[in-house]
């Protein structure tokens, strides 16, 4: 990945009491897929408004390529945002609507003419010029917003839950199609939402926030397998999270039964939380099994079975291509490299150590 392009330094943001932004430090590449994600009030959507201009932050500075840009109007900025909203002007036709920015900028008719075809095809609406907005659909829409930020020509693109008026197979088509946008345009896509298997679907970089503060920092593959923090690692897939002790390096005694992990560095008998991914926990038959447990809730979902296992006075989750009736007597065996341990938070909003390069 090549430079910095923007660079938010110690930003912190409140509204009357509420403090949204806890000194918030981030920065994007050029050409990135960047994904803010959390939950409603995490702060990921005034994060994205105070790059774009829309908010101003109460300190720290926004830089871009190398510019300090925290007082510039958002019209003066080089990022364009789509919000969910589409907002477009429904006493115009998507011509009007594509070309409005470019006639404030007072460009040339041929320009704009250009620039209007240019923008259809690339969004695959070719011939809507003389259509109005309203005799569109909800995926149509969409990407007349879109089409209406790309022909000005932004170094960087701003999603604000751009797909969550959509039904979902709409949405899944247009997660794919703004993944092609994003590499024909060799632009940088900033994207906020707080659905996680849109995040992990569409982005080269996640960042996971919660309570205005940064939680994690990584691929989807970073975020995904190895969680730093419980809230991470709950928010991201579904998750069996237990309390467990780490008694040695290597070796983890989780509901009073040991397992072996690959885990070292968390000191002896110290209380941590253990991470085992749905599908990573093994059905067996009892001998065979670590620990052992009762089937207690069964659903097919299309893919896998969904189980739910009582054991050691826990409820796992399971995902399994196998069946395993409701009452089943099982063993449970996870792979060591699958057992996820991490500190427990010192407090309840504790934030994670944030991850460099």
């Amino acid at each position: 990945m090549s430079n910095k392009l923007i660079d938010l330094v110690h930003i912190t943001k409140k509204y009357d009491d509420t403090t949204v932004l806890d000194d918030l430090n981030l920065y994007i590449r050029e050409n990135e897929f960047l994904t803010l994600l959390g939950p409603s009030g995490c702060g990921k959507t005034t994060t994205l408004r105070i790059m774009g201009g829309f908010e101003q932050p109460d300190q720290g500075n926004v830089i871009f390529s190398g510019t300090d840009i925290t007082s510039l109007a958002p019209n003066k900025r080089q990022l364009n945002t789509v919000f969910q909203k589409y907002a477009l002007f429904t006493h115009m036709s998507i011509a009007e609507n594509i070309a409005f920015g470019l006639k404030i900028k007072k460009k040339s008719r041929d320009y704009i003419n250009d620039k209007i075809k240019y923008a259809l095809k690339l969004v695959n609406l070719d011939g809507y010029e003389n259509r109005t907005p309203d005799s569109l659909s909800g995926g149509q829409q969409q990407r007349i917003a879109i089409a209406r930020a790309i022909v000005n020509e932004p170094k960087v693109l701003l999603l604000d839950e751009p797909l969550g008026a959509l039904d979902l197979k709409l949405r899944q088509d247009m997660q794919y199609e703004l993944i092609r946008l994003k590499n024909e345009l060799g632009i940088t896509f900033i994207y906020v939402t707080h659905d996680q298997e849109e995040a992990l679907t569409m982005s080269d970089t996640i960042v996971v926030m919660n309570q205005g503060y940064i939680q994690q920092i990584g691929t989807p593959e970073d975020i995904y397998n190895e969680p730093q923090n419980a809230f991470v690692a709950d928010f991201i897939g579904d998750s069996n999270i237990i309390n467990a002790l780490m008694l040695e390096d290597k070796l983890v005694e989780i509901l009073g039964t040991c397992f072996v992990c690959v885990d070292t560095g968390f000191g002896r008998n110290k209380p941590v939380d253990v991470v085992i991914r749905p599908e990573d926990v093994e059905l067996t038959d009892p001998a065979s099994g670590t620990i052992t447990g009762t089937v207690s809730h069964l659903i097919f979902k299309g893919v896998h079975y969904e189980m739910e296992v009582m054991a050691g006075g826990f409820e796992w989750l399971v995902h399994s291509t196998r069946m395993f009736p409701v009452g089943t007597e099982v063993g449970i065996r996870v792979d060591p490299f699958n057992i996820q341990i991490m500190h427990k938070p010192e407090s309840e909003d504790e934030e994670a150590v944030m991850i460099d390069d």
